[in-house]
């Protein structure tokens, strides 16, 4: 069992930047590759940044060059540095934790509100 909490998110103006830590506990966090998912409303979740535990990333298209994702596995805590934030990323944001032997396992955030006023 992991469990994963997220902080950080919050109300920022258009062009802003917001900083989402997500702590883990629970498990060897460096046995997990790290996803930031995000859901606005009436719209599916979708895959914003991932992690692998080697530190490999990957982006969605909507947020390459302006979110960076990154892991300190010392601290158990993965990040995600989003910059020039635009409207349409106004979303809850959840922090997933999938393991790497067993592609199955995976685990979920509460999730963490943030909006961005024009």
């Amino acid at each position: 069992q992991v469990q994963l909490v997220e902080s950080g998110g919050g109300l920022v103006q258009a062009g802003g930047s917001l900083r989402l830590s997500c702590a883990a506990s629970g498990s060897i966090f460096s046995l997990y590759d790290m996803g930031w998912y995000r859901q606005a409303p009436g719209k599916q979740r979708e895959l914003v940044a991932g992690i692998t535990r080697g530190g490999s990333t990957d982006y969605a298209d909507s947020v390459k060059g302006r979110f960076t994702t990154s892991r300190d596995n010392a601290k158990n805590t993965v990040y995600l540095q989003m910059n020039s934030l635009k409207p349409e990323d106004t979303a809850v944001y959840y922090c997933n934790a999938r393991f790497v032997f067993n592609r199955n396992l995976d685990y979920w955030g509460q999730g963490t509100q943030v909006t961005v006023s024009s």
